[in-house]
């Protein structure tokens, strides 16, 4: 007996290991590891993943039941992905299922269907009232059923096979009589899995004939069919791009339907169902590309990069090239030379990041081989875009994090822009971070990873320096200058407490107003980031000293202008702004703070006739919304591009000479050790989005904390001393990279319950550490250890209505220190059994809050 071990679609905790099940003949060709097939559990059908195979001389197992069904004719995923989701459910303490399924697109997290067909046993004969005859009385008479059985029973002959979504339809009130066929084995019950989406598939012409013959037949038509002989005619010309779509044939033609039957009922043509991509791209014409001479700097990059390519060798690069150096065409011609190899590649973009402006720069040096794999497309062109990767029509995919698990059988390179981006990290289960298991599955595959940033992440950039850590020890190449020569922009750092004192309560300084109004004048560009979104941070009645606050989440409501409403933006829950005081009833209730749409509108006024194009969460949720801004950018139809991080990178006008940074200091006050190296990594961003062509760039930053050493750092584009101090601090307390950290969050709808599970969980901790000689403060500890903070409430106590506790576990060396929050969260959950209980396990967390 040949036997498969499956991961089910189940996820709970006594699910997370593999079960048996035996393969059918039938499908012993089909069925390979990283198969999803369907197969009973308990008394349902599930989908499952194939993890591995036992052949042959297999002892039986009792009572093991066979695979039910394959869903896929090829498998949709490797065994090189099968085993690096074993990895990651180790690594980030996730189940298997959880792993699994987030390689998936979409479209294939299928659910199962209940199908209904014909049993064994014919409907017993009834009386024309619908009432059984005597020898069969001892089942309960349903009155008036006969005729609805038979009807029933007919419905099922002909379709063969039914969902009980189609029989209800077809029968609303036939619930009942349903229940009794199905008892007495008139019909009969299965499960098959469904996909939630399928392939897409058009109505298309195609001849017959060979065009020879076709020409003949065109002749031969009589002259009263002259709309006739117009589409045969058509379909002739168009001989090399059959099959054609017949909505196509129709539009060009403008020839109705039946004029095409027509055709077909002579044998002349034949009209036929065909697969056709979701292409989002589709239409788009992208300039052709070629590659550009390398500067010096550049070259010693891509020869010491393409050595490992060649060689085939697992090779991580941490590219620190400053904004503008040229890194993007390194990518391109290392994807270049691996495809030459005859190997794909991936390249991750953080989605924020991935604007048209990054696609059009692939599509234009690799054509239709590029697949891009982002959230802005619908599930069906994800889920094609998949495909075509995994089909072999794609070498390249371009994509946010979710594009590392892209299909590809032979990858030879993996690259990942903007690497100390936190959007890396997946903030739902599984928690991920995309580098960790990019560099793992280049492990798996002999690939090469190159880790690009003009502001690296000190993680990386401390690994690279270090050497400390044998799993993670990039190769340093770095490109100090510009690609084209030219100087990174000045930047000048405005104290917003000087603006005030002199009288300026504009939320722009004389400098950025002068510095405005010079481009202006002279038709340059300009970007403004405001690190914020929404027309102002919150509503307070200036009576009474009432903060309009979430109902579900301890945070205040952002009020926006254009609905007029109050958000949150963690739950969703959204009301209307009021006029007066809901506490006191005072009409001195008003909005404070500042959003891009009240930058918007300040700027309106003070520059009349300005053309500006605000980019946030509220302007491109339409789908294509980025592009068109952007488009509106490049062809010179606004003046300043205002928006929110997404403006911050990965753009390159050559008329922009000005970025000014209304609010550089909001982020240096959220709770967060992270939030000096945010601060300097945003702002020697956008910092790079001025003065990248011909003419000289400008930087203007307001803060109200100039002295802070982030701020100096950024304003001297100096990384190296920013990252010298930063790393001063984080040696003092402990943080990364000095050791690594693991958030457990405890949440419940009663605050009592959390807080005694979180004070639970971590003396349970502190205990098994303290036997395995682990425990202890990080100070005293030389090697190996473990330290744990709180439990203490989280930065947002309460969130959906659920009260939140965390702990920060603090460790380092080679300790299982995973293993151990995994291990005591299980306990816990075990000994409570309380389902509205929730812990939270992230692994190197990104957020804090």
């Amino acid at each position: 007996m040949d036997i498969a071990k499956v991961i089910v679609d189940v996820p709970v905790r006594s699910t997370d290991k593999t079960f048996d099940y035996s393969i059918p003949d039938s499908l012993k060709v089909w069925i390979e590891v990283g198969s999803r097939v369907a197969v009973p559990f308990g008394h349902r059908t599930v989908q499952g993943f194939v993890v591995s195979l036992e052949y042959g001389d297999v002892k039986a197992i009792k009572g093991i039941k066979p695979i039910q069904e394959v869903l896929d004719l090829i498998p949709p995923l490797s065994p090189e992905l099968v085993e690096l989701a074993d990895w990651m459910s180790e690594r980030y303490a996730c189940r298997r299922i959880s792993a699994l399924q987030a390689m998936l697109p979409t479209a294939l997290k299928g659910k199962a269907e209940r199908l209904i067909s014909l049993g064994g046993t014919e409907p017993e004969p009834r009386n024309e009232e619908g009432t059984l005859f005597p020898d069969e009385e001892w089942f309960p008479v349903i009155p008036d059923t006969g005729r609805e059985e038979r009807e029933i029973t007919e419905f099922v002959r002909r379709a063969g096979e039914v969902s009980m979504k189609q029989l209800s339809r077809a029968f609303p009130n036939g619930a009942e009589t349903v229940k009794f066929m199905l008892r007495r084995g008139v019909l009969k019950e299965s499960q098959s899995i469904k996909d939630k989406m399928g392939k897409k598939k058009l109505k298309a012409v195609d001849l017959t004939m060979e065009p020879e013959s076709a020409r003949e037949a065109l002749n031969n038509l009589p002259a009263r069919s002259a709309r006739q002989k117009e589409v045969l005619s058509f379909l002739i010309e168009m001989e090399a791009m059959l099959p054609l779509p017949l909505k196509d044939v129709l539009s060009a033609l403008q020839v109705t339907a039946g004029t095409v039957k027509g055709l077909e009922d002579k044998g002349l043509i034949e009209i036929s169902e065909v697969e056709v991509y979701r292409d989002p791209y589709r239409g788009r014409d992208f300039k052709p590309s070629t590659p550009l001479p390398l500067t010096s700097e550049q070259s010693a990059v891509y020869a010491r990069i393409v050595s490992s390519i060649d060689e085939q060798r697992h090779e991580t690069f941490l590219l620190h090239g400053v904004t503008g150096s040229g890194k993007t065409e390194i990518y391109l011609q290392c994807i270049q030379h691996s495809i030459e190899q005859g190997r794909q590649a991936v390249v991750l973009v953080p989605e924020i990041s991935l604007t048209p402006q990054m696609v059009e720069r692939f599509k234009g040096r690799f054509g239709s081989g590029v697949a891009v794999m982002h959230s802005r497309l619908s599930s069906g062109e994800r889920y094609d875009e998949w495909r075509k990767i995994r089909e072999g029509k794609a070498s390249v995919a371009v994509g946010a994090r979710s594009a590392i698990f892209a299909p590809f059988g032979n990858l030879g390179l993996i690259i990942m822009d903007e690497e100390h981006e936190t959007s890396y990290k997946q903030e739902e289960n599984p928690k991920y971070h995309a580098r960790d298991v990019a560099v793992r599955r280049a492990l798996l595959g002999d690939a090469v990873v190159i880790l690009g940033s003009a502001t690296p992440s000190l993680e990386s950039y401390y690994a690279a320096r270090s050497k400390s850590d044998e799993n993670f020890s990039p190769v340093l190449l770095e490109m100090p200058s510009r690609a084209l020569g030219n100087e990174l922009p000045a930047v000048q750092v405005v104290d917003m407490r000087e603006e005030l004192k002199e009288g300026n309560r504009s939320m722009f300084s004389r400098g950025l107003h002068a510095a405005l109004q010079s481009r202006l004048e002279r038709g340059e560009q300009t970007v403004l980031l405001l690190n914020r979104r929404g027309f102002s941070t919150f509503v307070m009645c200036r009576s009474c000293g009432y903060v309009a606050g979430c109902p579900e989440c301890d945070i205040s409501l952002t009020y926006h202008s254009r609905s007029n409403n109050l958000r949150c933006h963690y739950c969703g829950h959204a009301e209307p702004a009021p006029e007066v005081c809901p506490e006191c009833g005072s009409e001195h209730i008003r909005f404070f703070g500042t959003g891009t749409q009240r930058v918007e509108e300040e700027l309106v006024k003070l520059f009349p006739g300005m053309r500006v194009i605000r980019m946030d969460v509220d302007t491109t949720t339409e789908k294509g919304s980025h592009e068109k801004l952007l488009g509106q950018f490049r062809d010179k139809k606004a003046d300043v591009l205002l928006g929110t991080q997404m403006v911050a990178k990965g753009l390159d006008f050559p008329d922009v000479t000005l970025v000014g940074v209304i609010t550089a200091d909001s982020a240096l006050n959220l709770p967060d050790f992270r939030a000096a190296e945010k601060t300097f990594q945003l702002l020697t961003q956008v910092a790079g989005r001025a003065g990248r062509h011909k003419l000289a760039g400008e930087v203007l930053v307001q803060s109200y904390t100039p002295d802070h050493y982030s701020i100096i750092h950024a304003s001297g584009h100096d990384y190296a001393s920013f990252v010298r101090e930063e790393l001063k601090h984080r040696k003092a307390l402990h943080y990364p990279p000095y050791c690594r950290l693991i958030l457990v969050t405890l949440s419940h709808e009663q605050m009592p319950v959390a807080l005694r599970m979180a004070e639970n969980y971590a003396m349970s901790i502190q205990g098994k550490a303290r036997q395995r000689r682990w425990f202890g403060s990080l100070d005293k500890l030389t090697s190996d250890g473990l330290d744990l903070l709180g439990p203490v409430a989280s930065p947002l106590p309460r969130l959906k209505g659920r009260y939140r506790f965390q702990c920060m576990i603090k460790w380092r060396g080679t300790i299982d220190a995973i293993g151990l929050a995994r291990e005591v969260s299980e306990e816990l959950e075990d000994s409570l059994r309380d389902p509205v209980l929730q812990i939270s396990i992230d692994v190197d967390p990104q957020m804090l809050m």
